[in-house]
């Protein structure tokens, strides 16, 4: 009785950690990849140059990621010590939430605002991510972290495509940009339901030695144990060489991400192309993603990563030539083949070689270089746009990021990581 008790808790974990992903996914398909994109450069950037709306926006992306990872770190390790981290999740998903619905009010002309909104609605997103990858190391049972990432993933594809799907019916069938600002509103109200399984049913992780009292307490403390964390990092010589390879490739990945759509609409691809190649790749995405954690588990998750970086690179290069909306197309769908798959494993092979009493601290570090990783490459496609008058030559160069982060993945020994950070495989 009391084995399938514990049982059916850790099933009914595992799934409102999913739903989270399911829920806040729709952020990353609506407002950053798919439809505020496309209607900021229509509609909000109206009358700006014809490359100035995509340097802006690559622009934006940078700034807003840059002053994230400078929270993050500091952040994390007062989540650590206050043993706080779904408090935090809650503040920034709310965060993300409003700004998210706000911009129902953006109309011809008001780039600005739009961008401002996007900015703080993108802090809000990758921050409450911190503390929703900093929970997985504690629900994933003994050697099922990268099935749990990968199940995260693939259910992050399934909610966001579903709700995706509704908002490209909503933007063709009602007047004007009515459609479009909805969907700004829907991405608000289903992000929100689908953290409710979340509060309800993950309990807090314990935090390491009593539990400081006072937020000035909790302050110094955490400043102290992040110091004391900085010095430490040194020691974990496998998971800095892992890191060091994930700023490079997710670099890559994240670009791919936040620019496609902008990209094929400087080309001349109509917004419902655009939205609908992107619809696809959530679907392709969701049995990829099951796909990579199945190949983690019999070659290892360095293969894995590595099979989908060199995928990337191939299309990085065929982006370089794309031209029709068939091209948009099947570029979304290998994108799609790998995108999830390379990002679960990468963060389940992160979480097994992190202490388990200090998550919330290195997961901040896993989204600092994250962070740094999507200043660089978003700034680059943006500059490159500026010189060459194109956006061919910065979606090109994204391929020295893959090739350079397999490079560096190939020198880290994950075993060697797991067995420095106390855990099991």
């Amino acid at each position: 009785m009391n084995l399938m008790r514990i049982r059916d808790d850790s099933a009914r974990r595992i799934n409102a950690w999913c739903l989270y992903d399911a829920g806040n996914s729709a952020f990353a398909t609506t407002i950053m990849a798919a439809i505020l994109p496309v209607y900021f450069r229509e509609v909000a950037a109206a009358g700006l140059p014809a490359n100035l709306p995509s340097a802006l926006w690559g622009y934006t992306s940078s700034l807003s990621l840059l002053f994230g990872a400078f929270l993050a770190p500091i952040l994390g390790s007062i989540a650590d010590v206050s043993g706080s981290k779904k408090h935090f999740l809650s503040a920034f998903t709310l965060l993300g939430v409003f700004s998210t619905a706000l911009l129902f009010f953006i109309g011809k002309g008001d780039w600005l605002p739009a961008l401002a909104l996007y900015a703080i609605g993108s802090l809000g997103f990758s921050l409450s991510m911190i503390f929703y990858d900093a929970l997985l190391p504690h629900i994933a049972p003994p050697g099922q972290m990268d099935m749990v990432s990968s199940r995260g993933y693939a259910w992050g594809y399934i909610g966001g495509g579903t709700l995706l799907a509704a908002n490209l019916a909503a933007a063709a069938l009602l007047p004007g940009t009515l459609g479009a600002r909805l969907s700004f509103v829907s991405v608000a109200v289903w992000w929100s339901v689908f953290t409710i399984p979340l509060l309800l049913f993950i309990p807090e992780p314990p935090s390491e030695g009593p539990r400081p009292k006072g937020s000035r307490e909790v302050f110094a403390q955490g400043f102290r144990r992040l110091a004391g964390t900085f010095r430490q990092m040194r020691n974990y010589r496998e998971l800095l060489i892992f890191l060091a390879a994930y700023w490079l490739y997710n670099d890559g990945v994240g670009t791919i991400m936040k620019m496609a759509a902008i990209y094929g609409a400087e080309k001349g691809i109509g917004m419902m192309h655009l939205v609908g190649a992107l619809l696809v790749t959530q679907f392709v995405g969701a049995p990829f993603s099951i796909l990579f954690g199945r190949l983690s588990l019999r070659f290892g998750g360095k293969t894995a990563i590595t099979i989908g970086l060199a995928w990337y690179s191939v299309i990085s290069l065929g982006a370089f030539f794309l031209e029709k909306a068939w091209h948009f197309w099947v570029l979304a769908i290998a994108v799609g083949m790998v995108q999830g798959g390379v990002q679960a494993i990468s963060r389940s092979t992160y979480g097994m070689m992190v202490p388990r009493a200090k998550t919330g601290e290195f997961f901040a570090f896993y989204d600092v270089f994250s962070k740094f990783s999507g200043v660089a490459g978003p700034a680059l496609f943006a500059l490159l746009t500026q010189i060459s008058g194109s956006t061919r030559l910065g979606i090109a160069s994204l391929v020295l990021f893959f090739v350079g982060g397999i490079y560096l993945l190939q020198r880290v020994n994950v075993e060697k990581g797991i067995a420095k950070a106390g855990n099991h495989p």
